[in-house]
């Protein structure tokens, strides 16, 4: 058997390619920043085939610098941003028009449709999702609604819809000469089309979004030895087997080895998404959260989870340097943050496109409040930070609500838990400790886990499981007032940003 296994992480801001070792250690990474287009206010878009031209580019240039070529991988995994959404020509594998992003805005008017009947319901209890701008069916709709020749194409079969997994493997199987067009269950789930009980696209919501069903791919398991095929081998490279598809957060999840009920973990990027395993029990929520697939391995049961999604948590940082221009680089707001000890009463609510999970409004807008002539820079890094935190606190607070299991221990990973500082905050402001794993990359070491676990590289989750080691661990330090005033005082603030802008 090769020695390695691969690992395509396809985000929202940049896409690389990681190989590891049997121990889950990295080998080999390559990664390339694609650009993100801003049409108009609340419209965000990526270039498709941007996209598929750095994923070729990071392949290769992470084998050649490790001196591996494709022979050397027992399989592939793919791992990508969630819910944004393409629609491309079968014929020509061009696309109607640039991807939907995830962050985009520009489907309110069908989401707030929906939720003003009972469809809105139905959509609820079939897809564990909220009719929200954020998932896919939305965006397809609006393609196909406002693009020359894209309904047209559906409906005679030459339209496919793919979110970025999908995308991937249909190149890299050969594209327009037989490309494979198909999904794992953890994507499907985000699209407000597939049934969570069935696992199937459910011709009930595809008629709420009048979607064709010979657009949508084939649905399989996120661990599968031969569904998604072969890498198509054009131009000498070896013919390697994918073998694993998993939403990023899904796929973090397998990495940080949340096998079990009850176990969480929060990722930490452009937007936070905390997940809870509810094992192979559906939880519905009633506090905001989604209902989700987990994972599902082969033939096995699929296990889902309850997931906060929050928009805008590592994007406020960017914010402050970015727009602000008050740090220079993203590392700085740890320092500028230190230079106090609280944030003198500040608050900032990042909601630049509304808010997300446990509020879903649409209408709320960024707000920074309890300013006084005596604050400074350092003060709103500060709330910069205690803002991250304290949304994951309304998502944990609403997991314990709807699952009734008490997150114990929080697992994180991703780009803001390099910053200490946030990561102590996290645990004062939970009340819980904070756990970091060694391999940081959850995200593309998860997809590297589905891979490998359908290829026989891994024995099974109790062997990955005995991979996982703790980096470091933040204990909290907050009394119980602290935490209870510093919490009621962010709700406050939370309320400001309600109601700010006219939603039709």
């Amino acid at each position: 058997m090769a020695d390695f296994i691969g690992a395509v992480d396809q985000g929202t801001t940049s896409t690389r390619f990681m190989v590891f070792d049997h121990d889950g250690a990295e080998v080999a990474r390559h990664q390339l920043e694609h650009e993100q287009v801003l049409p108009r206010a609340g419209w965000v878009e990526h270039n498709p085939l941007e996209i598929w031209d750095r994923t070729q580019t990071v392949i290769g240039s992470a084998l050649t610098r490790a001196g591996l070529s494709g022979s050397d991988l027992a399989a592939i995994g793919i791992t990508n941003q969630r819910e944004t959404s393409i629609v491309w020509d079968r014929r020509t594998g061009r696309p109607f028009h640039n991807a939907i992003v995830w962050q985009d805005t520009r489907t309110d008017s069908i989401a707030k449709a929906l939720d003003a009947d009972e469809r809105g319901q139905t959509i609820r209890h079939k897809a564990g999702l909220p009719p929200a701008t954020y998932f896919s069916a939305g965006k397809v709709q609006w393609i196909l609604e406002n693009v020359d020749g894209a309904r047209e194409a559906a409906e005679r079969g030459d339209a496919l819809f793919g979110t970025l997994d999908t995308w991937l493997v249909w190149n890299l199987t050969g594209g327009p000469r037989g490309g494979i067009h198909a999904t794992d269950v953890t994507n499907a789930s985000r699209t407000m089309l597939m049934d969570l009980t069935t696992l199937d696209w459910d011709d009930e919501l595809l008629g709420f979004f009048d979607i064709p069903r010979r657009m949508l791919p084939d649905i399989h398991a996120s661990s599968d030895d031969t569904a998604y095929g072969t890498t198509s081998g054009e131009r000498g490279t070896a013919k390697v087997p994918i073998t694993g598809v998993l939403g990023d957060q899904q796929a973090a999840t397998v990495g940080q080895v949340c096998f079990e009920p009850g176990e969480a973990k929060n990722t930490y990027g452009t937007g936070n998404f905390l997940l809870l395993n509810t094992g192979t029990e559906l939880v519905r929520s009633e506090n905001g959260l989604l209902t989700t697939v987990a994972y599902q391995f082969g033939s096995a049961a699929p296990v889902y989870a309850l997931e906060g999604s929050i928009a805008v948590t590592g994007s406020a940082v960017q914010w402050l340097r970015d727009q602000l221009g008050i740090i220079s680089g993203a590392s700085e707001i740890e320092g500028l943050a230190a230079q106090v000890d609280d944030t003198g009463g500040v608050y900032f609510v990042p909601a630049f496109s509304g808010l997300f999970a446990p509020y879903w409004r649409s209408d709320a807008r960024g707000a920074i409040v309890g300013l006084s002539r005596f604050n400074t820079n350092a003060h709103l890094a500060r709330a910069t930070l205690e803002a991250i935190c304290y949304q994951s606190r309304d998502v944990a607070d609403a997991m314990t609500a709807d699952s009734g299991v008490r997150i114990e221990t929080l697992r994180v990973d991703g780009g803001v838990t390099a910053n200490r500082l946030c990561m102590q905050l996290q645990a004062d402001i939970l009340g819980v400790p904070v756990s970091k794993p060694v391999v940081a990359e959850t995200t593309a070491l998860g997809a590297a886990y589905a891979a490998g676990l359908a290829a026989g590289f891994w024995s099974g989750t109790e062997e990955l499981r005995s991979k996982w080691a703790e980096a470091e661990r933040w204990e909290p330090q907050w009394s119980d007032d602290q935490r209870r005033d510093g919490y009621a005082g962010w709700r406050k603030a939370v309320e400001r940003t309600l109601d700010w802008v006219d939603v039709d």
